[in-house]
């Protein structure tokens, strides 16, 4: 797309790595932001190898399969640089994109990036406008300031795991990674906020994103439900702790969701299934009657919904006004009509003719939509090119550093992937 983006002319600095930083910076990419992939030469970003599957093509071997599913997922819009921030030359190079970038991401241990010069104080000195964003598992300061975290561990310390699972079963993660996705949302939304003031005011600011924060906030209701009622809320299945019927119901052939939120839904509902006694009784009558009354209600439902096949059902229930829809597994969603008409899915095609899915961001904005310019990138696939573009950096320089193992670019990395 030739139109305007909405972060067209924002440069930013990516030291993130995993899903986090990465979703972050993917999605400030999507709407026009330079973002700069900075990468150990080598190996690069954990992701790149958590597979299978890996998308492979017909220049891949057997020592680079490829790049993963997973990392594809968060890392489009992307230019990959790989330098060695051990090396002090390689150190200074990051300090030098500092100078010219808006905003700096990155998700190292507390206190990681000081020993390089690379913390939030160390940049801020040289670039007082700088948006610096920290993404970490438990925040800057506080009691597991210093713990490593993932979002495993988020979910099970942030009480999200307590209320998923079945009422008798044991907790449960949710099967994406929730907490580490809403903390790169948040970061995003927090690093928007930031540049806004630092474009007011020429001022930058330290921002700090943790999953433990981020996953107590994505309590909502949950939450409030301890700090007012005192009593923590526990599993439920796929019933909802506030509203009835809010759940899965066996059908004749599966199973359904139906999701009544108001009175008038549920007189839908009973309407469907003919039943209209359900409506007229008072003990269904509003949705504090009928979570009071949950198990008789819902057993009654479930004898009802069970006489009728589940695309029926379904279509009956919409027709008639209630929310309901079916149980899809990914496969399902991702090949529904509603995937084409959305433009959910955007495909890539490599120079090799190998097609790059990519699951496109949500929101459509009508004046200024993102855009997918470029598929995530190899590894060190741009470390001359921005290099030369950010700090005017020749090919001799490039050369000598490129020699020294400050810089690969990609064909470095290959003969180093295939060298180990």
């Amino acid at each position: 797309m030739d139109g305007a983006r909405a972060l067209d002319g924002i440069k930013v600095l990516d030291l993130s790595r995993v899903l986090a930083g990465p979703w972050c910076t993917q999605i400030l990419a999507d709407f026009g932001a330079d973002v700069i992939k900075i990468e150990a030469p080598g190996h690069g970003d954990d992701t790149r190898s958590w597979g299978p599957p890996y998308l492979t093509g017909p220049g891949d071997t057997e020592d680079e399969k490829g790049e993963s599913a997973y990392y594809l997922s968060c890392n489009r819009n992307k230019r990959s640089v790989a330098v060695n921030l051990a090396d002090p030359r390689g150190a200074d190079l990051i300090r030098r994109l500092a100078v010219e970038a808006d905003i700096v991401v990155e998700n190292f241990k507390v206190g990681g990036l000081a020993r390089y010069g690379l913390d939030y104080a160390s940049l801020a000195a040289i670039n007082p406008r700088l948006v610096y964003t920290s993404i970490t598992g438990f925040g800057q300061t506080g009691p597991y300031a210093n713990r490593p975290g993932y979002d495993f561990v988020a979910q099970a310390m942030g009480g999200l795991m307590s209320i998923t699972g079945e009422k008798e079963g044991a907790p449960l993660k949710v099967g994406v990674a929730m907490a580490d996705l809403s903390t790169g949302m948040y970061a995003t939304v927090s690093t928007m906020m930031a540049l806004r003031h630092a474009e007011r005011t020429g001022q930058g600011q330290h921002v700090d994103c943790s999953l433990l924060d981020t996953q107590i906030s994505m309590l909502a209701n949950q939450a409030l439900t301890y700090l007012v009622g005192g009593t923590s809320p526990g599993r439920l299945g796929n019933a909802h702790p506030t509203v009835v019927p809010y759940r899965l119901f066996d059908t004749a052939d599966g199973a359904i969701v139906i999701a009544v939120g108001n009175n008038g839904q549920f007189r839908g509902l009973a309407a469907v299934l003919g039943a209209p006694d359900l409506a007229s009784d008072p003990r269904y009558a509003s949705n504090g009657s009928r979570v009071i009354n949950r198990d008789a209600l819902e057993a009654r439902i479930g004898e009802l919904t069970a006489t009728w096949p589940s695309v029926a059902l379904t279509e009956a229930l919409i027709a008639g006004g209630v929310p309901a829809g079916p149980v899809n597994d990914v496969g399902e969603i991702l090949t529904d009509p509603f995937v084409e008409a959305r433009g959910t899915v955007h495909r890539f095609t490599r120079d090799d003719g190998v097609s790059v899915p990519s699951v496109a961001f949500p929101g459509k904005l009508s004046a200024t939509p993102a855009a997918f310019r470029r598929m995530p990138p190899r590894l060190g696939e741009h470390s001359r090119a921005v290099l030369n573009e950010w700090l005017d950096l020749k090919d001799g320089e490039l050369d000598s550093l490129a020699a020294a193992g400050v810089i690969a670019d990609r064909a470095d990395v290959r003969e180093t992937m295939h060298e180990a």
